[in-house]
Formats: C-alpha cells, structure tokens, sequence
C-alpha cells in the first residue's frame, strides 16, 4: 500500500486511440487495483484521474484538453496523470496543461504506481519522460471490462519509417512478447469466460521481432496464430490489423481452416496510388494489395476486410486522390476507416511540398466516408440469407443488445438479458429500407417475445 492512502481512494481512466491503448489501459488499471485502489468510471468522483493519450491525429491532441476539464469538473482537487504516445511525444506540452499533475513517458507509464506516494497538486506539470531509444523492453497485457471480447497485446513498437508517423517516436523499435507469455496470458483471458480475443500491437505482422531482447526471430506471427488455436477455451480469435506485406499466404490459409479464427481481417492501404505510397515509403505496392484482397476471397468469399486510408497527404493531386477513390471503389473490401491527414511534428511528410488544403482534404474524406457506407451496405447484402453466429455483448443500449458476427457484421436485437455473452447461430433474411437487417436466431426460441428474435445491422 502507498504511503498516500489513508483511506480507499479511487482511481478513473479514459483511453484515447487504439485498441493497443485500451489493453494498456486495463493492465495499468489492475496495477492500481493490486495496489488498493478502487477502480470508478471516468465520470465518477476520483482521486485520480489517467489519461491514455494517443497523437496518430491533431484532434486526439486537442481532445486531451477536453478530457483533462472534465475531470476537474468533477472533482478539482484529483491528481491528473497523462501517459501514452503523446505523452511521450510532447511530455512538457502536457505538463503545461491547467490541472495536469504528472506526465509519464513510455518506459515509466507501467510503474506508475511507484509515483503516488506524494498526491498534492502541482502548480506545474511533473515529468518522467525517457529518450526514446531506452524504450527497448517488452510489458506485455490485455484488456478485460467488455466482459464478451478481450484485447491481447502481443507486440509493441515499429521499425517502419512511414514519413507521416510518429508511432516509432512514441513507442520505440519493434519488439514481441515471448509465445510462452502470450499463451498463458490467452489462457488467463479464457479462464475469465470471454468468449472472443483481438490481437493487437503497432505492427503484429512482425511478431517474433525482439522476443528475446534483439533482433533474433525464433517465432513468426504465423506460429503465433498456430499456437494460439490450440488455447482451450476460446470461442473465437480476430487478427486486428496487420501490414499487407506481411500477411503471408500461409497464415490466410490457416485462418480460413481454423475453428477459432474468423474471416475478418483489418488491412492498412493508406493510399491508392503507387506515387504516394512510395512518398509515404509504405513496402508495398496497389498490385500486392491485390493479391492480398483476391487470396483471402478465394479461400474465404465471406471474409470482411477492412481497410485504412488517408486523404490529403502532401502531392495528391485531384487525379491521385481519384485513383484512390476508383481503385477502393473495384476492390472486393467491405469496409473504410478514413483519416485526415494531418502534421506531425519530426515528421518527412510535414516538410513535404503540395500541400492539400484543408477544405480539399475534408471535402475528399466526406467522398471515401461515403464509399465506406456504400461498401458496408454491399457487404452485408452478399450476406443475406447466410448462417452465422453472433456474440452478443453486454450492454443495455435504448432496449436493443448489440452484437458481432464471426465476419463482423454489427447486429442489435430487442434487449434480452439471456442473450448476454453467448454466441447465437442466427440467419441474416432481409435489409429494412432503413438499412436494418433481420435475422431469425436458430434452436431455443431466446426472446422476451412471443415473436422471432430480430436482430438488425448499423
């Protein structure tokens, strides 16, 4: 117990960014908890309060100061910690924030326990901050709170050079955990009775990378994905995203032949064009995206792939951005998470000619915002009349319980507490005018109803 608790105090977190960020998150939460402290949610009253910040764009920048008001709104005496990428990017910017009380680097954000024993507020922001190149370690985690789906870190950092990220300069080089970790740590998740893990990192494609403290490879992320299909006890395994380049055959193959892995797969493309996937320095081609597209759809035809892209990067003209739209527009993908380009500091990019103006960026992002629309609709037609199961979650949100298909297709269904936390064969029979999608739920009749149990896509 720290010297500062004279009593039970309470400690509240808000994760910003990715689903890396969210199993870090929860591993820092239970430090806290083995130290004594009671967990509150964020909008709770807390001693404490820490944000896990995220710099990949200029507005999870600015929402940190949102964040960080909203705290002490509720209670103006908390002591405010900021941890994770920006905190490691720009720790004195943070420190400077109104209320923020310490700022924690790459390499201290896992011990934060060790810096409570003192509470009072600071005048000025305290940091502990590291040079990057000492980020060389590997702390593995997971995320556990939705009790139906748990996030499995196993890797961390990036050795890519992509000239618009700043990832490398917030994480550090590529590293893994060891296999032996990941397993038992898969196997402490399944003892939990969750049902579904996402594996996630900076670049999970390139696990094995700094498993024993270097660059030896002993593993590859195909082992990996091998070795985790053999944990007893989980339902379901989702590869979360994962470069072009390094997802193999192989390990397509095997995902389309394992009972535990589902047919989705998150792919970053980032651009169409091959001019500025060489200015981004990306280690792929449009013609190897291809291929990787038309080989998960030929061992899996109802895969849901997903993809990453950015609009407005320096030197995209009006006809590179068209090659874009018109290369997503042929390609068999189901759905898009569009970024707005934006500066990074110690970036190539940010020093780039042919900047597109912000208007012309936004302009761009609502068109592929509506091809994403677009694609999911088709997406979810091609799987009218299909057998699939569904995980439903936890949460009572307006009278409807939501749920996942094995290829992610998102479904509600009227509230049902019984439903909660099981997998469900159902059949998807119609799309509403709407956009809402029915399905029927085979075997025990589930509903509070007298009537077939409907379930719709958003």
């Amino acid at each position: 117990m720290n010297n500062a608790q004279t009593h039970t105090k309470n400690v509240a977190f808000y994760t910003l960014g990715c689903k890396l960020n969210f199993s870090e998150t929860s591993t820092i939460a239970r430090s806290f908890e083995h130290e004594g402290f009671n967990r509150v949610e964020f909008h709770e009253h807390a001693d404490i309060y820490v944000i896990n910040t995220c710099s990949v764009t200029e507005n999870a920048d600015k929402r940190f100061k949102d964040i960080v008001k909203k705290a002490q709104k509720i209670n103006e005496d908390a002591f405010v910690i900021a941890i994770g990428c920006y905190a490691q990017l720009k720790p004195e910017e943070l420190a400077d924030v109104h209320g923020v009380d310490l700022v924690l680097g790459a390499t201290e954000k896992f011990n934060i326990t060790n810096y409570l024993n003192d509470l009072t507020k600071n005048d000025l922001g305290e940091v502990h901050s590291c040079e990057i190149e000492d980020a060389d370690f590997y702390v593995g985690s997971y995320s556990i709170g939705d009790r139906t789906r748990a996030f499995l870190k196993v890797q961390d950092g990036c050795d890519y050079k992509c000239t618009y990220c700043t990832i490398p300069l917030a994480r550090g080089i590529s590293r893994s955990d060891t296999m032996e970790n990941v397993l038992q740590n898969a196997k402490e998740i399944a003892e939990q009775d969750i049902k579904e893990i996402v594996l996630t990192g900076v670049n999970i494609g390139d696990y094995g990378k700094g498993e024993f403290g270097n660059k030896r490879h002993e593993h590859t992320f195909l082992e990996l994905v091998e070795n985790l299909d053999k944990v007893e006890g989980i339902e379901r395994l989702r590869i979360s995203s994962i470069e072009p380049n390094l997802l193999k055959n192989e390990t397509i193959d095997f995902v389309s032949n394992s009972d535990t892995f589902v047919p989705h797969f998150h792919i970053p493309l980032q651009s169409g064009s091959n001019a500025l996937l060489k200015l981004m320095r990306r280690r792929y081609n449009r013609e190897l995206y291809v291929d990787r597209v038309a080989r998960i759809k030929s061992v899996m035809p109802n895969a849901c792939i997903g993809v990453d892209v950015i609009v407005g990067f320096p030197g995209e003209t009006e006809e590179l951005f068209l090659e874009t739209y018109n290369f997503l527009n042929d390609l068999d993908i189901s759905y898009l998470h569009v970024f707005t380009y934006s500066e990074r500091d110690n970036t190539l990019a940010a020093e780039m000619d042919g900047v597109v103006p912000i208007k012309v960026r936004k302009k761009r992002s609502k068109m592929l915002r509506g091809l994403s629309a677009k694609k999911r609709r088709a997406f979810y037609e091609t799987q009218i009349n299909n057998s699939l199961t569904v995980l439903f979650e936890g949460e009572n949100k307006e009278g409807y319980i939501h749920g996942f298909t094995e290829n992610y297709v998102k479904i509600k269904a009227p509230w049902n507490p019984n439903l909660v936390n099981t997998l469900q064969d159902v059949t998807l029979t119609e799309i509403d005018e709407d956009g809402l999608v029915k399905v029927a739920i085979a075997g025990e009749d589930l509903s509070t109803t007298k009537e077939s149990s409907i379930a719709s896509v958003l």
